[in-house]
């Protein structure tokens, strides 16, 4: 199964991967969400909830976010991390990760 990740930040502003499945599995979703944590608090994010408990999708929204577009127009080893993360933690074959619109579909 191949997974495809999108990420985007507006119209005409998307970012698309395209993961192999031994690329996703290898990861793993335990080690998929601790990347996606460890980004998290390197990138200094702010829990979206005021009691601080944590989702998996907020997490996701706020390290698209907060790593920034640039990282992903670069389409660097970065980005295609990320990609593989969300894959990871989410196991889905598609994910839309829209930061405009704060929605991940």
């Amino acid at each position: 199964m191949k997974h495809s990740v999108s990420v985007s930040f507006g119209p005409e502003r998307a970012y698309e991967f395209s993961l192999h499945e031994s690329d996703v599995a290898a990861l793993g979703k335990e080690q998929a969400r601790a990347w996606l944590a460890a980004e998290f608090e390197v990138l200094e994010c702010s829990p979206a909830n005021a009691m601080g408990k944590l989702l998996i999708l907020d997490m996701i929204l706020d390290v698209a976010k907060y790593g920034g577009e640039e990282r992903f127009r670069q389409d660097g080893g970065w980005a295609r991390q990320f990609a593989t993360a969300v894959a990871g933690a989410l196991g889905r074959p598609a994910i839309k990760v829209d930061v405009a619109n704060a929605v991940v579909g």
